[in-house]
């Protein structure tokens, strides 16, 4: 149990295991529908165009023309909003001509060609006789997610005075909201209730970020008083470490929690969406699958040459602090004596004679951070993010990291990678002085308020190169 931990109730600990997961997002829902319905669609147009061929039938060619169309269909449908939750609930007919005609107009446009004519009358017979059960499963079990609870979004309130019970009301007699306000957090003892509409009061206000930290939620709304300007400005100091959103409630309209703060003021947006969340984890796992393949010959060659070098792990292990500050057991090769090579032990300084001789190469040339992809595999990595620094890590002059540079836990608002800004950047290898922390914090910091797809495809292409500078790599 950590620090955070302990802190809690055990009201708040209990609430916060049954929110290890999180909630199902419209993007979560949204792309496993989408590419059932491309494969549906594959399938369907793919056979009409084998139902009409002639002999010498080109099988991959029409696979690919197939999934090209199957692609258009998909777009089309999610460009006029078929894919939101609501639209998925209650498929019609009309989604039907979205999807199917990409695959058989637009493949088949050409002339009144019979067997153009007959290969697009099979596309659309079979595409219809596929999708419309399979969207009928798929309402029903997103219609049961729905009413389950599993894509409510999960709120926590700050402070449990009038604003809170007006906000609970307000959003009870709202029929479309999907806000479900799963407890609250205040400092004034026993002048708050309890329970305030039957949502309970689990904690104080210190004790919130330890409670965001472990349970997965996914906005905070402070129903303070908007007089309250100097508390609210402390509790948003206090709450900048943390990835997600914070409200105010004092100025909402008809209590409305749009998606991305429509109807009420957002004071800090979030870091890590269900959009960014989903993008990041199929970059990972794409990428990633396809680099451990590549990278494969050369583990297996650094594998065999500690081994040779004498007994002991291939593996070194070390609990490191990753996303909002969960921590987790980061892979590397081990480079140091058996001997020393302990999860807690010191930083790794110039003609460090803990150094092994294999191990000395593989730092140099980061071979040695290559197992960390299978950490990218199960979700604990990301292959670009704030590189994860040890649990309690000190500088090489034994001073705390987090006392060294002010709001340093805030980097942990997107999950840790295994290269990032800071280290495309020339800030790679032992930390040494404080003016190296700051300056790594401050490029993590920009990094996760300036995210984007396009960001992260620059740093991995940047990657290789910097690799190439071991100055700090020993």
């Amino acid at each position: 149990m950590t620090t955070h931990q302990a802190q809690l109730s055990p009201a708040a600990l209990r609430l916060a295991g049954r929110f290890r997961r999180a909630s199902l997002a419209p993007p979560d829902i949204a792309l496993p529908v989408a590419v059932i319905d491309g494969f549906l669609l594959t399938i369907a147009h793919w056979t009409g165009l084998y139902a009409a061929s002639q002999p010498g039938f080109a099988a991959l060619g029409a696979l690919l023309w197939s999934m090209t169309l199957a692609l258009a269909g998909v777009l089309a449908l999610s460009a006029a909003g078929g894919y939101r939750v609501r639209a998925m609930r209650r498929p019609s007919l009309r989604t039907l001509p979205l999807l199917l005609g990409p695959a058989s107009l637009l493949a088949f446009g050409g002339g009144g060609d019979p067997s153009g004519l007959a290969a697009a009358g099979t596309a659309a017979g079979i595409g219809t006789a596929l999708l419309v059960p399979a969207r009928a499963a798929l309402a029903a079990a997103i219609g049961w997610a729905v009413e389950s609870g599993l894509t409510e979004r999960r709120a926590v309130l700050v402070g449990g005075g009038a604003g809170a019970d007006a906000l609970i009301r307000g959003l009870a007699e709202r029929p479309d909201n999907d806000v479900r306000i799963c407890a609250i957090f205040d400092d004034r003892g026993d002048r708050a209730p309890d329970l305030v509409l039957d949502v309970p009061k689990i904690g104080r206000f210190d004790d919130l970020v330890a409670f965001a930290r472990r349970a997965e939620i996914d906005m905070l709304v402070i129903t303070l008083p908007a007089t309250a300007e100097d508390r609210i400005a402390l509790l948003m100091r206090k709450f900048a470490v943390l990835p997600v959103p914070v409200h105010l409630s004092a100025y909402t309209e008809n209590f409305v929690f749009g998606r991305g703060g429509g109807g009420l003021v957002m004071m800090a947006d979030g870091t890590y969406s269900a959009r960014r969340r989903l993008t990041k984890r199929v970059i990972d796992l794409a990428i990633g699958s396809v680099a451990l393949v590549l990278v494969a010959p050369v583990m297996a060659a650094a594998a065999l040459a500690i081994r040779l070098e004498g007994p002991g792990p291939i593996l070194f292990r070390q609990p490191r602090s990753g996303f909002n500050e969960r921590t987790f057991e980061v892979l590397k090769f081990r480079t140091m004596r058996v001997d020393a090579a302990d999860a807690a032990a010191r930083v790794v300084r110039r003609d460090d004679e803990r150094i092994t001789r294999v191990g000395r190469i593989l730092r140099r040339s980061s071979i040695d951070e290559l197992p960390q992809l299978l950490n990218v595999l199960r979700g604990e990595l990301s292959l670009v993010g704030p590189r994860p620094h040890a649990v309690g890590a000190v500088s090489a002059s034994q001073e705390a990291f987090e006392q060294l540079v002010e709001g340093y836990s805030a980097r942990h608002r997107l999950p840790p990678g295994i290269t990032g800004l800071a280290q495309v950047s020339g800030y790679r290898g032992t930390i040494e002085d404080p003016a190296q922390l700051r300056a790594r914090v401050a490029h993590d910091l920009a990094y996760i308020e300036n995210w984007s797809l396009w960001l992260d495809l620059k740093i991995l292409a940047r990657t290789p190169f910097c690799l190439l500078d071991g100055t700090h790599a020993y």
